[in-house]
């Protein structure tokens, strides 16, 4: 199957796509919101609710932003590269869970996305006062894997 018949054909199926797909395939987080489907030899996630996925543009909307000093992304606008993205996703969801649990030390694994993300709305009643100076350490942190 040539790219772009296999990227229209993904796009068609996977109306909902999963926004941390790159965190759930790179095995540093769960969520009770996604589901796994294949398409030909290859694998993609898919976002079961609507709300769960337009919380999670959310959030990453805001990592986006407030990481742009330390991802070197000038005003944020332009498309990152898989090692960036990769770092917002599983260093913003680090950085979250610390923040969220209280803990001395980031998680290397988060078991449930939706649940975390959910719990933060609850806790700081938007996302946008989460306390993103220490969120953003953790993207700054994650070095994602070594060559």
């Amino acid at each position: 199957m040539d790219q772009d018949a296999y990227r229209k054909t993904y796009e068609r199926i996977n109306e909902r796509a999963c926004l941390f797909e790159k965190c759930l395939f790179a095995g540093h987080a769960g969520c009770s919101q996604s589901e796994k489907f294949n398409l030909a030899e290859r694998e993609g996630i898919h976002c079961k609710s609507d709300s769960a996925q337009s919380q999670c543009a959310e959030l990453l909307e805001l990592l986006r932003h407030h990481s742009r000093f330390t991802l070197k992304s000038g005003d944020g606008s332009g498309v990152l590269n898989h090692a960036q993205a990769l770092r917002i996703q599983v260093g913003g969801l680090r950085g979250l869970d610390l923040v969220m649990e209280e803990r001395p030390e980031p998680s290397r694994f988060i078991a449930d996305i939706h649940a975390l993300v959910s719990h933060a709305r609850r806790q700081f009643e938007s996302l946008e006062h989460l306390p993103f100076n220490r969120i953003i350490q953790q993207i700054a942190a994650f070095k994602g894997r070594r060559g």
